[in-house]
């Protein structure tokens, strides 16, 4: 796990900012039992697969995995269980009243810990074409390219 001030990153999606473009962030709750904090502590969290769902006016995260904790007896979560997100009641209508575009979904980011409660952050979504990434991959190499030859100016090094 990685700090950064009182934020523990415990798990990041990287590829969901090359495959959607993000249009707004939220910050969540999420409700976890005892166990799946234990095992999230340690580490054994994936987020690549998830996704955040209505279900009866709740927010719901569908596909996260949490391993099980090594030390759990019969009581153990299940990993891929649906978790409840915890947002106040206006946010979450902001959310879905966003979601309910074509071609806008809900994705978790990152999860950490902050200040000893569990955090997911969400990004409101819209999927890239091909096309766009492409030109994201390309705009990527020419400023690292312009970085490189800015260095070699300031270093004096000819080519």
């Amino acid at each position: 796990m990685q700090k950064t001030g009182s934020r523990k990153l415990i798990a990041s999606n990287k590829k969901a900012r090359h495959d959607y473009t993000i249009i707004k962030t939220y910050e969540a709750g999420i409700a976890l039992l005892g166990t799946e904090v234990k095992s999230a502590r340690a580490g054994k969290v994936s987020i690549v697969e998830a996704f955040a769902q209505e279900r009866d006016g709740e927010l719901m995260l569908h596909g996260l995995y949490i391993g099980e904790y090594a030390y759990g007896n019969r009581l153990n979560h299940s990993p891929r269980r649906i978790r409840k997100l915890l947002l106040h009641r206006i946010e979450i209508n902001k959310i879905l009243d966003k979601v309910r575009d074509r071609g806008v979904t809900l994705i978790p980011l990152s999860m950490y810990f902050e200040n000893g409660w569990a955090k997911i952050e969400l990004g409101l979504a819209r999927g890239k074409t091909d096309y766009d990434k492409r030109q994201a991959i390309a705009e990527r190499d020419a400023k690292a390219e312009i970085a490189r030859e800015f260095g070699r100016h300031l270093k004096g090094i000819k080519r």
